[in-house]
């Protein structure tokens, strides 16, 4: 839970510099910066438009496509009281199409132009961003001038509307029908004075939501969203004379807005310890304690961050051995996240219940080792794990245009300064056991702070303290007389806007170029060479995974997972993660579905190093008694506390509903609390010498070494004996005569969980598996899908609805799902039926399948950029024995599919008479709509 030091600097060194918050410089008119030798920095050239629009331009021609991010200085911070949330909204209704750009016209045209979309908000800025194929940037350009300068004459009372409530819904599944959802929002209400742009969530309070109009809306997109309070970033293939015609052509009309100036950091103090408790649908109580510090790129930022790994980042932190491997905490760590005007020094800790009655104790321990890391002091470990994380994960962090564009846009957004990336490097790597002990000394020692207890429901007593701390009543202004009509600026064009830019020639793309070779012991291996950066990324996959479990101890792959990462013969836990961390290097066992999998990342200078570690964790581990039961006992709470999630609940329906009572695939990978207890350290090294054997491994790696490198490298592996296993195949699933409502009750529900499920095909790569999931592409496959524009912007019922087949190699199901608001539950089971069966039985039209064939087709420019796509379309290749050019023919099918033999698969595949429908709410306040449907409604518990 904790945000780890190398996390933060990947975040600062390579996506997020958007949170770095000095006094920007003014930008030269023109400038280019060359790689220096042996520096690590992101070539870039930078100018500005007349209109005060600045634009920053990458080449990077390793592959066919480009980035396109513009970011607006304005987030929920640039907000007036009362007034919360309307940045969020904005990044919403930028989506609703601008005056040449109908409504949902954004995503059609991204999605059929094979691209990818989003927009995101924080407190200090909003961007919206895409990728697509090389051959569509002026596409991209055309869409975003558009709605950079053309928007407002789109916008209207009725779009307003809708999208206040998608809001709603957003705010709903992810804050308030979520356990620990109101954990930030309450935080930052008592940290920062009232009034304070940090006081209040991105997301915004309903009844600020409610009380604004659409011309309120339109006066801060005036106010804000002019270019000259802008950043243009495009990054990737593209020609840079041409790419400076069209941002002038496009970009050069739209008229400046209002003058903005940076704001200034405004860190805050606390004169008093703040308590505020919250009761929530919990089970694991949460202890928060936040100690306010400095802002964003202050000098003592990166040492408050150093500061953070040691006390609470993994394994070789404090927290992890006072809090975690005693028992008393499940999770335990430290952060400290930084934004523009201010940041915040987060101590965070989930409560054992089985060992602490009340977070005070909880809090006595956090002040424990506060005091005895005083004592201990800072030693040349701690500074070397920092900056083996920090070069890993700067180094990681630029594998992609997306990641180079994003830090890019970010540093010139607040420091007027592109690339940072050598910059954190420095600041970090200058970091002294001095600078640590002062900032702790000057922040954290002594120094009040805000602490946040998240108890169960009915039980305040829990809290660290009794709560002391209450939100006055918030003063809100009257209404703004001068937000009436709002009047667009004319802008004089010397071409007809109206006109969809054509995309240039389509760029070739293959699949990435791979070797195989078998290592001695039997294992095909995959890999891909490339020298983009000097990186590993590998994975072991040991097939069967949790279908080895038996079905009393199901779970059991799951953590012998899980003490696969735990001591072993030669190492403690914390050594081995000190000597990872150092390198820089991630090794991590998994379990779920049918694979165990060995995950491996490292530089490659330090491969050796790495594999060295992988050799002794693959077939030394330890399996310590005392691992084994904190460990068991930690899945035991987390299972516990999963129960309070209406997601998790969702799920674990979904799979019984499918597969039963009494099948293995019916429970999650982690088990239940009734099979957990029946695992014993027996089973777990018996699990180990039966099924970690190479007789069903394969590996892939992504790297820049030749395949007889990388062969050498795992040359260790020969010495490990085959063993071989049966991989069970589960059948004896329920049967159903009819169509039933299956209720889990979730009390005091603000939301349902929705969804629709009846078993389907199996994975294939050519055949009806793959034609199912062109068929369902238009049905709710895309967001401009039939079903998500139905409820989502249409009905207003639910932030995204969607349907899918999803297929291994022995189970498939088809699954239509959303979570919608409780009180249209009902009318969303309704609208999805019916676009179920309309689709059903009229089919798709013309225009979907060309919609569809353009998105799947145009999309292959973006499916093997990074090191991690590459692992994924070997992994598929592996595991389902495909042949090499088995993408070719999947393009050839989707070039020549028709609208007849898509309509028959969907004939076949969606009779809503097979299948069951799932609610996870308030089961009393929704009998009566549940009623209206003329189903059995049949009430379902879960273990």
């Amino acid at each position: 839970m904790a945000l780890s030091l190398a996390t933060k600097v990947l975040v600062c060194a390579s996506v997020a510099v958007s949170l770095s918050g000095c006094q920007s410089q003014k930008p030269a008119e023109q400038t280019t910066v060359a790689v220096q030798e042996q520096q690590v920095h992101i070539p870039y050239e930078k100018y500005t438009l007349d209109n005060g629009l600045t634009v920053i331009l990458h080449e990077d021609h390793s592959d066919p496509l480009v980035h396109v991010d513009v970011t607006y200085h304005v987030g929920s911070a640039r907000e007036d009281v009362g007034k919360s949330g309307f940045a969020h909204f904005f990044e919403h209704m930028m989506f609703q199409g601008s005056e040449h750009v109908a409504d949902e016209e954004h995503f059609r045209i991204i999605t059929e132009a094979g691209g990818t979309l989003n927009g995101t908000t924080n407190t200090d800025r909003t961007n919206y961003f895409e990728s697509v194929p090389a051959n569509q940037l002026e596409k991209v350009l055309w869409l975003e001038a558009d709605r950079m300068g053309f928007l407002l004459p789109a916008v209207n009372q009725t779009k307003f509307e809708n999208q206040r409530d998608t809001v709603k819904n957003e705010r709903a599944q992810r804050v308030d029908n979520q356990p620990y959802g109101l954990r930030s929002e309450k935080n930052g209400e008592a940290l920062y004075p009232a009034g304070h742009p940090y006081s209040w969530s991105t997301i915004g309070y309903v009844e600020d939501l409610d009380r604004v109009d659409v011309n309120d809306l339109k006066a801060f997109f005036k106010r804000w969203y002019g270019p000259n309070n802008a950043v243009l970033t495009i990054g990737g293939d593209i020609d840079v004379a041409q790419t400076r015609a069209w941002v002038e052509k496009y970009f050069g009309p739209v008229p400046r807005g209002p003058e903005v100036a940076d704001p200034e950091p405004q860190p805050v103090t606390l004169k008093e310890d703040r308590y505020v408790t919250v009761e929530d649908k919990v089970h694991l109580p949460l202890l928060q304690i936040t100690f306010p510090t400095v802002y964003a790129r202050h000098p003592d930022e990166a040492p408050l961050d150093v500061l953070a790994d040691i006390l609470g980042g993994g394994k070789t932190s404090l927290f992890y051995k006072n809090l975690v491997k005693e028992g008393v905490a499940v999770q335990a760590g430290v952060s400290h996240p930084c934004r523009e005007l201010a940041c915040e020094f987060q101590l965070l800790a989930l409560a054992n219940p089985q060992k602490v009655e009340k977070l005070a104790t909880l809090k006595t321990l956090v002040d424990e080792t506060l005091t005895e890391f005083e004592t201990r002091g800072v030693n040349e470990d701690d500074l070397q794990r920092t900056k083996g994380g920090i070069e890993a994960s700067t180094i990681f962090g630029l594998q992609s245009v997306s990641g180079k564009v994003s830090a890019l846009s970010g540093g010139e957004t607040f420091y007027g300064q592109p690339d940072l990336v050598q910059a954190d490097l420095d600041r970090y790597r200058n970091v002294t056991a001095e600078d640590v002990m002062r900032v702790y000394r000057q922040y954290i020692k002594g120094k009040h702070a805000v602490t946040v207890s998240v108890v169960p429901q009915g039980h305040p007593e829990m809290a660290a303290a009794p709560q002391n701390f209450t939100l006055p009543p918030r003063d809100i202004p009257g209404p703004d007389e001068s937000a009436g009509d709002v009047v667009t600026a004319e802008i004089k064009d010397s071409f007809d806007r109206t006109v969809v830019p054509e995309a240039g020639p389509a760029p070739t793309v293959h699949v990435p170029e791979f070797w195989k070779t078998k290592l001695a012991p039997g294992i095909d291996m995959l890999g891909v060479t490339s020298a983009e950066t000097p990186t590993v990324t590998l994975t072991l996959n040991l097939e069967g995974g949790m279908l080895l479990d038996p079905q009393d101890k199901a779970g059991l792959a799951y953590l012998t997972a899980a003490m696969m990462n735990e001591s072993t013969e030669n190492y403690s836990n914390e050594a081995l993660s000190n000597e990872l961390a150092k390198l820089g290097s991630s090794v991590s066992f998994s379990a779920s579905g049918r694979y165990t999998q060995v995950s491996v990342s490292s530089l490659t200078k330090y491969l050796d190093e790495t594999m060295a570690l992988v050799q002794e964790k693959l077939f030394h581990p330890a399996f310590n008694e005392e691992d084994f039961n904190r460990l068991k006992a930690r899945m035991a709470q987390s299972l516990q506390q999963s129960m309070r999630n209406p997601d998790y609940l969702a799920n674990r329906a979904k799979e019984k509903v499918l597969y039963g009572e009494e099948n293995r695939v019916s429970l999650p990978a982690s088990g239940t609390l009734e099979t957990l207890a029946n695992i014993e350290l027996a089973d777990i090294k018996d699990f180990y010498s039966k099924y970690y054997t190479p007789s069903h491994a394969t590996i892939v790696a992504v790297s820049d070494l030749t395949q007889v490198q990388m062969a050498s490298a795992l040359s260790f592996l020969s010495t490990w004996q085959p063993a071989d296993y049966t991989i069970p195949v589960f059948s004896d699933f329920p049967e159903y005569d009819k169509t039933q409502i299956f209720v889990v009750d979730n009390p005091q529900a603000v939301q349902s969980v929705v969804y629709l499920v009846k078993r389907a095909l199996t994975f294939d790569a050519t055949g009806d598996y793959f034609l199912a999931r062109l068929m369902n592409f238009p049905l709710g496959g895309a967001f401009n899908s039939r079903i998500n524009l139905n409820l989502r912007e249409d009905k207003g019922y639910t932030y995204g609805a969607s349907t899918s087949f999803i297929g291994g190699k022995t189970l498939g199901w088809f699954e239509a799902h959303a979570n919608v608001t409780a009180v249209n539950t009902a009318d969303s089971i309704k609208e999805m039926m019916k676009e179920i069966k309309l689709y059903r039985e009229q089919g798709m039209t013309e225009e979907e399948l060309r919609f569809m064939q353009n998105a799947f087709t145009l999309s292959d420019a973006l499916e093997y950029e990074t090191p991690s796509s590459k692992v994924a379309f070997l992994r598929q290749l592996l595991a389902y024995d495909l042949a090499d050019d088995y993408r070719e023919t999947q393009t050839s099918l989707i070039r020549n599919m028709t609208t007849d033999r898509l309509n028959a698969v969907a004939q076949r595949e969606l009779n809503l008479d097979e299948m069951q429908i799932i609610v996870v709410g308030d089961a009393e306040a929704l009998a009566p709509q549940l009623a209206t449907l003329d189903l059995p409604v049949v009430p379902l518990s879960l273990n």
